[in-house]
């Protein structure tokens, strides 16, 4: 069963990293929401992002059933233990969703800076708090023999963990920046420009001091790496991947340093993936730690849900596919419109 058990590991670590990619620059753009200037710009923000935030947000609910069937004690684990910061990236994303279909229902001001308020917060807070999960992952939580969160919600913020917190933050707003450099035009799109480039510096001094942090108090982390190490090859393209985005950005060829972008998130995941593999959830005590070999379903399930992905994730792919295809170039803003 152990292949099954490597394949779930890796499926689900495809979906979340999909989420990430994709809702990445949703949430991106709604960090940037509040410097936009004036009712039009918002309104173009809104609407770069109107046909397929909620297409991307299927990636994370894929996950998460996936997460619950291949994997169900993981699941009860980081739902539970993580239950009150898991709560505020809900209500994060109801907000931000209610945000995009409410803002222009009246003309009042007020209505609409209230849900530019809402927008913001609602995209800002989730991607902080994805980043601090990541962070506690990354290190190990403390957990029981039985498998529950031996600590509490406040446990989870710890300096690293929060680090962590803001270079996810930075590197989703440098997504989101440069998904706005592409759809957006004028004054818009040179402020666009200038965000990216800010938010990418960010990002590099974030994460460099984040994963020397990481390396120093966790050597653990590099286990999986000196054991096989053309794994090493995943840092070095993620570094070839983080290089290009300012030099494709300078050289004004936003869809390249939009897909570098995305291609250095996909692989900050992978160097995630690979660090902590077997475990889903490692524990400070490893004995204790959650893995792909002790905490799967059974082989009938696993299979049962492997020809269910089989069928639905080309159906997935084909779907955002076209609907990116059908609403590429730039953003206009109609009286319809968000």
């Amino acid at each position: 069963m152990s292949t099954l058990q490597v394949i779930w590991f890796v499926l689900v670590a495809v979906l979340l990293t999909g989420y990430a990619v994709l809702d990445g620059f949703d949430l991106g753009v709604g960090a940037w929401h509040l410097l936009a200037r004036g009712d039009d710009e918002r309104r173009t923000l809104m609407s770069s992002i109107g046909p397929v935030w909620d297409g991307n947000e299927v990636w994370l609910i894929t996950g998460g059933g996936a997460l619950f069937a291949a994997f169900p004690p993981v699941y009860a684990t980081v739902f539970s233990g993580m239950y009150l910061a898991l709560m505020l990236v809900l209500v994060g994303l109801i907000f931000r969703a209610v945000s995009l279909e409410f803002r222009s229902k009246l003309l009042s001001p007020a209505w609409r800076s209230a849900w530019d308020v809402a927008f913001s917060l609602g995209s800002i807070l989730p991607a902080l708090l994805f980043g601090v999960a990541l962070g506690n992952v990354v290190q190990g939580m403390e957990l029981t023999p039985g498998g529950d969160h031996a600590g509490s919600f406040f446990s989870l913020l710890d300096p690293l963990s929060l680090a962590t917190g803001l270079a996810g933050l930075a590197m989703l707003a440098t997504h989101g920046a440069l998904y706005l450099v592409l759809k957006t035009e004028g004054d818009l799109n040179e402020r666009a420009r200038r965000w990216a480039s800010g938010a990418w510096v960010a990002f590099a001094a974030l994460f460099a001091g984040v994963t020397a942090w990481s390396l120093v108090a966790h050597p653990r982390l590099l286990d999986n790496f000196l054991a096989a190490p053309a794994l090493f090859s995943l840092p070095a393209l993620m570094a070839a991947s983080m290089a290009a985005v300012p030099l494709a950005h300078r050289a004004k060829k936003p869809l390249a340093a939009f897909l570098a972008s995305a291609a250095t998130i996909v692989l900050v995941m992978s160097i995630t993936a690979a660090s902590i593999f077997p475990a889903l959830v490692p524990a400070t005590v490893p004995d204790l730690s959650l893995t792909a070999f002790n905490a799967s379903s059974s082989r009938l399930t696993l299979t049962v849900m492997l020809v269910l992905a089989g069928i639905g994730m080309p159906l997935v792919i084909g779907y955002t596919a076209f609907v990116y295809r059908t609403f590429r170039g730039k953003t206009r803003v109609t009286p319809d419109g968000y």
